[in-house]
């Protein structure tokens, strides 16, 4: 290979440390050795790879409609190379265009990968380099690559203590993940995306380039220094599957998981499900309370699941509490976060045993009019957005405005507080505020001066 000829490459291998260029070298001779029999040998000889030798070495963590788009994206790849004279380009992949593919998928930004993303969507023949993709192309090509993503971590055993076959449906949730990261992009008028449409769409949704590096890097097992894999899923403890079939999967989980504060990295543990513990608001006030943040979610009899992020361990008092950190959500018929609008703090309200003040879980809105709400008589919530939560701006989560549950689970998922001494306590003695938080709630109401509160110790934050 002559010094003109091999300037992209070089260029390519300048993006990885010295000690990892023969690591990426290597890839090529290795998928070679991939394929056996007379037709491996023969490729051999000619220096190039075929669609086998990449089904036998992606084949076993992504779906073999995956593994032909990578191999498509791979022969339109312009390495800078031009064919001896008197001879036609070869058949297949060369080392040159693999060592470019890797170059891009792993250390290249969104105007290096959109080309590749372009390519592996396009439904055009292998080797031609398309000019646009239709929305529903993108669509198919994110389902295969969150299919591969999903098998990299089922066969490669980085479930992190989930159970996939005591969870919901995977390739439902691969379908609403998918069309959830379809729905940033940008179309033209015409309904297509062209090369610029995929650069800004794969630069504000990360996890594009997430999953293509790790599922490069897992399928073609090219192990880089510096470059742990990413877990994808929080850890999970303490949760029985033999009697449980949550209501999340792993794609779900995918999306959940990086919406919560960095600072929460506790593994999640199921503190309630009615699966488990019956259909009773006291059993879920007691899986709330002491166990800091969690996350709620909910089916109706409609079919749509929907929930809340706490951000706080819940506390029974007839007062909103939380913060901006909380949030709605759907999952079923779509994935979808609502976070706070700062419109207002009413973030979490959680009550019982009360007269004159609501019973019950609200998130957002106010009272009689929450964008979540769980009545005190369980079985029976609410969903009220017109047009939208106030709190949130999320519109109606439910299938029905006054909802019916099918199931709920809860799952604790940061660290549990420390308990404090002396909490809500004034010169070591408690508030008559205190004593009865109703009253408390009612003077609030009516504008009333709480002095006693100004007596208190000002409360540290508290990390989650």
């Amino acid at each position: 290979m002559g010094n003109t000829e091999s300037v992209v490459v070089q260029k390519s291998l300048a993006r990885f440390r010295p000690e990892e260029r023969p690591v990426v070298e290597g890839v090529f001779d290795r998928l070679q050795g991939g394929t056996g029999g007379s037709a491996g040998k023969a490729a051999a000889a000619g220096k190039t790879l075929t669609l086998e030798m990449l089904q036998s070495s992606v084949g076993s963590v992504a779906p073999d409609s995956m593994v032909r788009r990578i191999y498509r994206c791979l022969s339109s790849i312009d390495a800078g190379l031009a064919a001896p004279a008197g001879k036609t380009q070869q058949s297949g992949v060369c080392r040159e265009q693999l060592v470019v593919f890797l170059a891009d998928t792993l250390r290249g930004t969104a105007e290096e990968r959109a080309p590749l993303v372009m390519s592996m969507s396009s439904q055009q023949a292998s080797g031609a380099a398309a000019a646009a993709a239709t929305c529903q192309e993108v669509v198919e090509f994110v389902q295969d690559l969150v299919s591969a993503v999903v098998q990299v971590l089922v066969h490669r055993g980085r479930l992190q203590g989930w159970k996939p076959d005591r969870m919901s449906d995977i390739s439902l949730g691969v379908k609403l993940l998918a069309e959830q990261m379809c729905s940033e992009l940008k179309p033209s008028d015409q309904g297509s995306c062209d090369v610029s449409c995929l650069e800004d769409w794969i630069f504000r949704v990360q996890q594009v380039s997430l999953y293509l590096e790790m599922l490069v890097a897992e399928g073609l097992d090219v192990s880089l220094s510096g470059r742990p894999t990413p877990t994808l899923l929080p850890p999970c403890r303490e949760t029985p599957w033999k009697d449980l079939r949550s209501l999340l999967d792993l794609p779900t989980l995918m999306f959940l998981a990086p919406q919560l504060p960095d600072s929460y990295s506790a593994p999640w543990r199921l503190v309630f499900s009615t699966q488990l513990h019956g259909e009773s608001f006291t059993r879920m006030v007691g899986g709330l309370i002491k166990h800091g943040p969690t996350l709620l979610l909910i089916k109706d009899t409609k079919g749509h699941v929907f929930g809340g992020f706490a951000s706080h361990g819940w506390e029974v008092k007839p007062q909103f509490q939380g913060d901006s950190r909380c949030f709605l959500f759907t999952v079923f018929p779509q994935l979808r976060v609502f976070t706070a609008t700062g419109y207002n703090q009413h973030f979490m309200y959680l009550n019982q045993h009360q007269q004159t003040m609501p019973n019950g879980l609200g998130m957002g809105g106010q009272h009689g009019y929450f964008g979540l709400w769980l009545d005190c008589d369980f079985g029976r919530g609410h969903s009220r957005a017109r047009p939208k939560c106030t709190t949130y701006g999320s519109p109606q989560l439910s299938g029905d405005e006054d909802f019916t549950v099918d199931s709920m689970e809860v799952w604790a998922v940061g660290k549990p507080p420390e308990p404090e001494e002396g909490d809500g306590e004034v010169g070591g003695k408690r508030s008559i505020l205190d004593a009865d938080p109703e009253v408390q709630a009612m003077m609030e109401m009516t504008g009333k001066t709480l002095h006693s509160q100004g007596l208190r110790e000002p409360e540290e934050d508290q990390e989650q």
